[in-house]
């Protein structure tokens, strides 16, 4: 399944050196030959919620299925939809806000497969004591991020929804491992940042501070979290061979939220550096997340109803543009999406 392309314009040079190595070996991290090689990237590094993709690789998920799966840190959604399309991975997780707004922007190769979350997890993310407590408080503030971060492309849309005006709040660039630390010693307000790494924030701060969180899904309830992403020549092509990596991946998402303590475990095996109790931590807060109270689908489900409303909200934030032009077709297969 290593399909090669030219590499796209603007990816980030460390992600495609790492991935295009990956493509270039003749075995994955299972280094059985006789498997179909393919090549995944995790929506942003190899954080705690990333785990469930080592707990598919460890348990033999894959294997099972007849991959051999080579994962790679991602570096964002924008990132990874780009290097999907390019060729340079197969699969990749991104949030599916920011892969509507984007695909509404420029014409990628690519779909979604699957959801990760039912609800979104992008949030800004402060300190206690600080100068931010609730939405209204956002003008005029810091607020660090990554460039072309999820939290940063949603903001606008969060702020229509929150009745404020996004051009009043600065999002200073930093690179994500240190914006907690930039929290922290007080050099801006906020940062943007997933629901689930409100346990790396707490232990960065010296103070002890517990974390103010301002959820998007509040405002936006109607929004998903992380989604499975593949080329459009995979999902046209090798339906089956989609539908058995997504049931694969989804058997490991699972496990991790049934046992996060395990899947930690898990994640430190092949990430050494891991703290197994914030990636703890992490799990516990994800699971709502995947499996809301109110959801009642099979893991992964895709509804595209829903998916239009979540473009109807983004055409009317004027996120996506023009009005009308955006079908739930263009963005996700729900044919290839779990079903009850």
């Amino acid at each position: 399944m290593r399909f090669r392309r030219s590499a796209v314009a603007g990816v980030a040079v460390l992600a495609l050196a790492l991935v295009s190595a990956c493509n270039d070996s003749k075995t994955g991290q299972n280094g059985d030959a006789s498997l179909e090689k393919v090549n995944y990237l995790t929506s942003f590094g190899t954080f705690g919620r990333e785990a469930y993709a080592y707990v598919a690789l460890e348990k033999g998920y894959f294997k099972d299925a007849g991959f051999d799966v080579t994962i790679t840190p991602g570096s964002g959604t924008v990132d990874v939809l780009k290097l999907v399309a390019g060729g340079q991975a197969d699969y990749g997780i991104g949030d599916f806000t920011a892969t509507v707004i984007t695909l509404g922007n420029q014409k990628l190769p690519v779909t979604t497969v699957g959801m990760v979350q039912q609800k979104s997890m992008a949030a800004i993310v402060a300190l206690e004591g600080g100068s931010i407590n609730r939405p209204e408080d956002l003008p005029g503030k810091k607020i660090g991020d990554q460039p072309g971060s999820t939290n940063q492309v949603m903001f606008p849309v969060y702020a229509k929804a929150a009745k404020i005006n996004p051009e009043l709040t600065k999002f200073v660039a930093n690179p994500p491992p240190a914006l907690p630390q930039l929290l922290s010693s007080g050099k801006v307000d906020g940062i943007g940042q997933f629901v689930v790494g409100v346990p790396l924030v707490e232990k960065a701060d010296s103070k002890k501070r517990k974390a103010v969180v301002l959820p998007y899904g509040n405002l936006l309830p109607d929004l998903y979290g992380n989604a499975i992403i593949t080329r459009d020549d995979l999902a046209k092509d090798h339906p089956d061979q989609v539908k058995k990596f997504t049931t694969a991946l989804f058997k490991g998402l699972q496990d991790a939220i049934d046992d996060p303590a395990g899947a930690a475990k898990i994640l430190a095996k092949y990430v050494p550096n891991t703290n197994v109790d914030v990636a703890t931590a992490e799990l516990q807060l994800m699971k709502p997340y995947v499996k809301p109270d109110t959801f009642t689908g099979p893991l992964g489900e895709v509804d595209p109803v829903r998916v239009q409303k979540v473009i109807n909200l983004l055409e009317e934030a004027e996120a996506v543009k023009p009005k009308g032009a955006m079908k739930p077709t263009d963005v996700v297969n729900d044919a290839l999406a779990p079903k009850g």
